[in-house]
């Protein structure tokens, strides 16, 4: 591999950042631990330390919490660097500063520091033996480089707050070396359980490895179980925890084919204001919701004024994006049971029941709960692949929607090659009037959007 790589695009930092994708070889436990991401972070000159932090994980909405935080930061007049993925049709979705990509310079320069790190790393100085000599010149991850990469350009910039999402889990990814100023935790479910468990407590206490010492966690409404966890993580280490359904009240919510609309009330301080979230669908005031507390506990003199504009004002390419009106084409990048029913009823909500629905999930989701929820609410089902970057099985998924259907109804589809299931679904749509969800995968919604070529 060239480790002294030219940069002359963010389109070249990328290219040469896929050389540390390996497919084939999978994720192993040397994937998930956080000892080689301090040593890149020390020979960095600690670049997570650059800004305040707000870190935020869970099962779902992570991405629309930390895009709303972010914006509600740029509403303000701050310098709002953020990291989540995956991205949909870009690289540079993933590492962003007030809603836009960072200038080309801010790529080039944070990549050429990268790939230096990188080859002191593979050299296996002695001086980080210290750490774990099993990681001395073993190669680091993608998601590792990733995000390094983010801290790098954040720094250059100038960026005043971080908004980290976790990759998967919380103890041991990538982005937990930092220390932040309010940790995030969103809804729990059964996601990734061959690395974070079987149980809804296995992955909370995954999910709770990002709590940290006497800083504020922010948490979105929990079963029981998740929620017991998360109350003894912060108790064990003597962080604050403010439950969103005791401090926020939600009402009067209304939805329509382009927004969410709604009054919040913070109990404790009596404020009220009616909000607008630019997406539909009964989440995104959850969300919404979060992103008001998390920025309320990390900055409190942040006003009104620039929270209401901030969520009236953000933008996410995946989460109930129309992407024509005839046929109406929706895309969302949903993929865990509780998503998709929200997904699902947003949907059905707007266009009814008679709509189709392309579907394609990555292997070790919740694929039979999934199913379950959206079996009943479609005319069509076309079952395809949702991209090529994670691996996925839609025969299975095929079998598992069609022993779940009940005489023969909706109509179940196996087309594999996307392309060809994208333009049947639009081409019935067109021949019966009928809308369309493409959704179970973020990776789905980036095929959907390139085989209709929209950029």
């Amino acid at each position: 591999m060239n480790m002294k790589p030219i940069f002359k695009s963010s389109a070249d930092v990328f290219l040469w950042l896929e050389q540390f994708i390996n497919l084939e070889r999978g994720q192993t436990h040397k994937s998930f631990q956080l000892e080689r991401m301090h040593i890149m972070a020390r020979l960095a000159g600690h670049p997570e330390k650059a800004a305040p932090v707000i870190h935020v994980a869970g099962s779902k909405g992570k991405g629309s919490v930390c895009t709303m935080i972010a914006s509600i930061f740029r509403a303000a007049g701050m310098n709002a660097a953020k990291y989540m993925s995956p991205h949909v049709m870009d690289y540079r979705e993933r590492i962003t500063m007030n809603g836009n990509f960072f200038d080309e310079t801010v790529y080039i320069n944070a990549a050429y520091e990268l790939a230096e790190i990188t080859e002191k790393l593979m050299n296996a100085q002695s001086e980080y033996d210290n750490f774990n000599p099993s990681l001395n010149g073993e190669e680091p991850t993608f998601f590792e480089l990733l995000t390094l990469y983010f801290f790098l350009c954040a720094r250059i910039a100038k960026a005043d707050v971080m908004i980290l999402e976790t990759g998967m889990g919380g103890r041991l990814d990538a982005t937990n070396i930092s220390d932040p100023l309010v940790s995030v935790i969103t809804v729990i479910e059964l996601e990734h359980q061959e690395y974070l468990g079987n149980t809804i407590r296995e992955i909370a206490g995954e999910k709770a490895g990002i709590i940290k010492k006497k800083r504020p966690l922010i948490l979105a409404a929990q079963d029981d179980e998740a929620f017991d966890v998360f109350v003894k993580a912060a108790a064990s280490k003597d962080a604050p925890l403010f439950y969103l359904p005791e401090l926020i009240d939600i009402k009067d919510i209304t939805i329509d084919f382009n927004s969410t609309n709604f009054f919040l009330t913070d109990k404790t301080s009596g404020a009220s204001m009616k909000i607008r979230v630019p997406i539909p669908g009964i989440v995104q005031a959850e969300n919404a919701a979060l992103a008001y507390l998390t920025v309320k506990k990390a900055f409190p003199s942040i006003g009104g004024e620039s929270i209401i504009k901030g969520l009236a004002e953000i933008s996410m390419t995946g989460r109930f994006e129309r992407l024509s009106e005839n046929p109406v084409l929706i895309i969302d990048g949903a993929h865990t049971k509780k998503s998709v029913d929200l997904c699902g009823n947003t949907f059905t909500g707007l266009y009814g029941k008679d709509g189709i629905l392309i579907f394609g999930c990555a292997d070790g989701k919740d694929l039979r709960s999934m199913a379950k929820t959206l079996i009943d609410r479609f005319k069509k089902i076309i079952i395809t692949t949702p991209g090529t970057f994670k691996k996925s099985d839609p025969k299975m998924i095929y079998d598992t929607f069609t022993a779940l259907s009940v005489n023969k109804a909706p109509e179940i589809i196996l087309i594999e090659d996307t392309g060809k299931a994208v333009h049947h679904a639009l081409h019935l749509a067109k021949e019966n009037g009928l809308p369309v969800l493409g959704t179970g995968s973020f990776y789905l919604a980036a095929e959907i959007k390139k085989i209709i070529g929209i950029k």
